[in-house]
């Protein structure tokens, strides 16, 4: 009897992907139900395994909001990745709405996604295919960035020529095909997300690479050749030009959002990488925002005018308590 059949039982196919297929199995020692990654290629050495992007950036990463990776298992040539098991991912999550989300708990979603994106970009990974298929959950109380098959180390370095990223979720240098990308790419999927748990429904459901930037076009407007002449650039050396759009206000796409979650969606899906907040920012936005909301009174009174520098304080040293430790 193999290891595999000696520490768990297969329960049922939770889904097939590219590179594998993932398994819901019971352990045998322990009785926790956990989800196996079964991959498609055969390995023949160890060191062939080890030298997995998956595998390289799990081993140094650990955080709430990130898929622990409990073990992995070599057994006749074929590699395992034992994880813990999350009961549905977010994409389920929000197609078994029937009505949107409240704003309070699309707060604690993105808080819960940032904080795993914020402790990634700090170890220096970005992972290059956020979307709601992999952010697994346990209803909106808990949630956690999964399959890291095309995550790489910022320090690496360019070009990066495998095409990466769902495309409804593909920041526009990806789509125009850039090859030094980092990981602002993260946050654009992070705003695009945003505004799906608002509306229940892809915010650029593009059907083509083209097709896609025309959609992206129609919401933010042309962009200007001042505020992103790289991706002027790019685009010419695809020999192809940007539709012509006045950009819609936010608040028209995204009606029952809040200014400060429109004005948030609207500055992570900004064109320039450059100029999209990092996750860091947007998680001290979101803590300013629910403690704001919890009505402060008596420390507003006493502080009075010194209230918001006393919160920026506070929230600079809680975000490094939070995201890093």
């Amino acid at each position: 009897m193999g290891i595999m059949a000696k520490r768990y039982k297969f329960l049922e196919t939770l889904g097939n992907g590219t590179y594998g297929t993932v398994l819901l199995a019971h352990n045998l020692d322990s009785g926790e139900k956990v989800a196996i990654k079964r991959m498609k290629k055969k390995y023949h050495s160890w060191e062939e395994c080890m030298n997995l992007r998956e595998v390289k950036s799990l081993q140094k990463l650990s955080h709430a909001n990130l898929v622990k990776l409990k073990e992995v298992i070599r057994e006749d040539n074929t590699l395992y990745f034992v994880f813990e098991y999350m009961k549905e991912n977010l994409y389920q999550l929000i197609k078994s709405r029937d009505s949107p989300f409240p704003e309070n708990v699309i707060k604690n979603i993105l808080f819960q996604i940032l904080q795993g994106l914020a402790f990634m970009h700090k170890h220096g990974f970005f992972h290059r295919d956020i979307k709601p298929e992999n952010l697994l959950c346990m209803g909106p109380d808990l949630i956690k960035i999964a399959d890291f098959g095309l995550a790489r180390e910022i320090r690496s370095r360019p070009p990066y020529t495998d095409y990466v990223s769902t495309r409804w979720y593909r920041a526009p240098e990806v789509l125009l095909r850039a090859t030094n990308y980092n990981s602002p790419i993260d946050m654009w999927a992070v705003g695009c997300i945003m505004a799906e748990l608002y509306n229940l429904k892809p915010l650029f459901p593009g059907r083509t690479e083209i097709d896609q930037i025309f959609r992206i076009c129609s919401i933010l407007g042309t962009p200007d050749q001042r505020d992103w002449p790289e991706g002027f650039r790019l685009a010419a050396e695809m020999n192809f030009k940007f539709p012509q759009f006045v950009e819609m206000p936010i608040q028209s796409i995204v009606r029952n959002a809040s200014q400060e979650g429109c004005t948030l969606m609207k500055d992570l899906i900004r064109w320039n990488p450059d100029k999209r907040p990092t996750a860091v920012m947007v998680l001290s936005i979101l803590l300013f925002s629910i403690i704001n909301n919890f009505q402060l009174t008596f420390l507003k009174l006493i502080l009075g005018s010194a209230f918001n520098l006393f919160l920026y304080f506070f929230l600079s040293k809680l975000i490094i308590i939070v995201v890093f430790y």
